[in-house]
């Protein structure tokens, strides 16, 4: 459920998104600095709504671990980032909760306020650590510069409500 509108508009049941892209390489550069960068793997663009918890990070995490995105010898995503030893590139994204159903300009009521989402966002990074990952990440706050080569493409929304 990526958020629920009823009749009058109202949203409802906004959680942890995120957007994911199978890539054949990624970088992130805050100022002239590399803050980090991947070879083949997932690039997440990380959004923390403001009911968000610990467990919604957590199902987050397993859900990306396990998911099936990489090609087989045949041609089909049967392949979890363990068998092909991909990397991951994590960057937070507010944006991803902004509402544009009213009016011209984006509404982020519904995100995370910065302390609470830097911690959630530091606990999905920290799960895939636990995993056999090189994890690398951007800089939460900061106006970072994205470069990918998207493998495929390969793009999916995952919401922590709908796993």
């Amino acid at each position: 459920m990526i958020g629920v509108v009823n009749l009058t508009g109202a949203n409802y049941n906004l959680f942890m998104r995120l957007v994911l892209q199978r890539v054949k390489k990624a970088s992130v550069v805050v100022g002239q600095e590399i803050t980090g960068a991947i070879d083949r793997g997932l690039l997440i663009f990380l959004g923390v709504a403001k009911d968000d918890t610990v467990l919604d990070a957590d199902a987050l995490v397993q859900k990306v671990v396990e998911l099936r995105v990489f090609d087989d010898a045949q041609g089909k995503m049967n392949l979890s980032a363990a068998d092909v030893k991909a990397s991951f590139l994590v960057v937070s994204q507010f944006t991803l909760l902004g509402n544009c159903q009213k009016g011209r300009r984006p509404s982020f009521d519904d995100a995370a306020d910065p302390l609470t989402a830097e911690k959630l966002y530091d606990h999905f990074v920290q799960g895939l650590k636990k995993h056999p990952f090189s994890v690398a990440t951007g800089r939460f706050r900061a106006m970072m510069e994205v470069s990918l080569i998207n493998d495929g493409p390969v793009t999916l929304m995952i919401d922590s409500q709908c796993i």
